[in-house]
């Protein structure tokens, strides 16, 4: 380990941010909220020592830059937004890791490094607030979909155009902060998994292949409505029933598929009386994959599944998209230098897709070189104030993430030669 590297400083100042901003249902730190900004001036607070430049571009990320030889930069990137009642490594692990790596960086230099470093705070990942992920990275990327986004409003009413206007940012700009990408040479991120894979396999830390791409449709079975108590049962237009079936048939999709995962996620019915045969049932289908022809395959599948269990059922069914996104793969020889550094760190890595988005698949899809970097969540949960990783593998993480940025220092250099 570069002695001028503090693992135990990280941890420290993740546990004082717990103290900071949690309470005993868990984080609060949700985005665009008063905690919110008073978690982003303690950040700032201990960025102070570091002869650095700080800033919040046009769609309200923090951007923190360590001046190199070279314009050409390596981006380290977090989140330091929650979800209400959240775990207190999810998002502000990444940055605070991200912190002591410009600490060593700056010392092993003495200020100016061979490239340009810079530590992003991402303006909400989560979209707890307003229902929308990803949105400062996804400003950044120019894939916002700003139309959609100009009318989301939270529990209270406040738009989310009124509410980025009380921090000072311009919502009709926030694609302006595609700027701040213009000489970004490689992109890293380091995550609690949020998942059971590495737990399962004993591993402290894994090498992220990239993120699974998304289909979530609305399915709705129209039947029709009849008396439970005088329609013999082979007479029924049972809508539920067909929805039903579905549910077990999903699962042998997501098994035929290798590495994928299906949820059924939601149910209504109408009249949703308990007198009445089902007229109407919606339920909500949300299929990942990180290979695109098996994710299509899995929803082709499901279409065909569901046409089967109506015309069983003599019922119709209706297919309704909710949202989609392409797989995003990570960069190859960047998940090498990741397992090179976890190798180098404890001995042994595991290869992995991750099944929730991060702001590094926004960045990927701008077409920056990127990676991440997990360590193993106890419990395999996350969004929860249970949420927790050993110290130690916290410890290995700062470690092992702090070699990867290194070995991606070097290698932006010899892309440069």
């Amino acid at each position: 380990m570069n002695p001028s590297l503090n693992p135990k400083r990280t941890v420290a100042e993740l546990k004082e941010l717990r103290a900071l901003t949690g309470d005993e249902h868990g984080a609060q730190r949700v985005a665009f909220t008063p905690m919110w900004t008073k978690t982003r001036a303690w950040l700032q607070k201990k960025l102070e020592t570091l002869p650095v430049e700080s800033h919040t571009d046009a769609a309200g990320n923090l951007w923190t830059t360590l001046r190199g030889e070279s314009e050409k930069s390596l981006l380290i990137g977090g989140h330091m937004d929650s979800v209400p009642n959240g775990g207190w490594l999810d998002g502000c692990l990444n940055v605070l890791a991200g912190v002591e790596i410009l600490r060593r960086i700056h010392s092993q230099y003495n200020r100016r490094p061979p490239i340009t470093v810079r530590l992003v705070d991402w303006a909400d990942e989560e979209g707890a607030r307003f229902g929308k992920s990803l949105f400062g990275s996804s400003a950044c990327s120019g894939n916002l979909d700003v139309n959609e986004a100009r009318g989301l409003q939270d529990k209270h009413g406040i738009s989310l155009p009124d509410a980025l206007r009380e921090i000072g940012v311009d919502f009709e700009r926030v694609k302006d902060s595609s700027q701040e990408l213009k000489n970004a040479a490689a992109y890293l991120e380091l995550h609690i998994e949020q998942g059971p894979v590495l737990l399962d396999l004993g591993l402290p830390l894994g090498a992220v292949l990239g993120t699974f791409g998304v289909e979530r449709h609305a399915i709705t079975f129209h039947g029709q409505a009849a008396h439970s108590g005088s329609t013999p049962m082979n007479r029924r237009k049972d809508a539920f029933l067909a929805a039903a079936k579905m549910s077990f048939e999903i699962y042998k999709i997501a098994e035929r598929s290798g590495n994928g995962v299906c949820t059924i996620g939601a149910c209504t019915t109408k009249p949703g009386i308990v007198t009445s045969v089902v007229e109407e049932c919606r339920i909500t289908l949300d299929q990942r994959h990180l290979d695109p022809v098996a994710l299509a395959k899995m929803l082709a599948e499901a279409k065909t599944a569901g046409e089967k269990f109506a015309r069983e059922g003599s019922v119709k069914v209706s297919w309704e998209r909710l949202w989609q996104i392409a797989p995003r793969p990570f960069n190859g020889e960047l998940i090498a230098l990741c397992e090179e550094a976890i190798r180098e760190t404890c001995g042994q890595t595991h290869r992995l897709p991750s099944g929730p988005l991060h702001d590094a698949a926004e960045v990927a899809a701008a077409g920056i070189p990127t990676v991440m970097m997990f360590v193993q969540s106890l419990h395999g949960i996350s969004h929860n104030k249970i949420e927790d990783t050993k110290e130690d593998h916290l410890e290995l993480c700062v470690t092992a993430f702090d070699k990867l940025a290194g070995k991606t220092m070097q290698w932006i250099q010899s892309r440069q030669s």
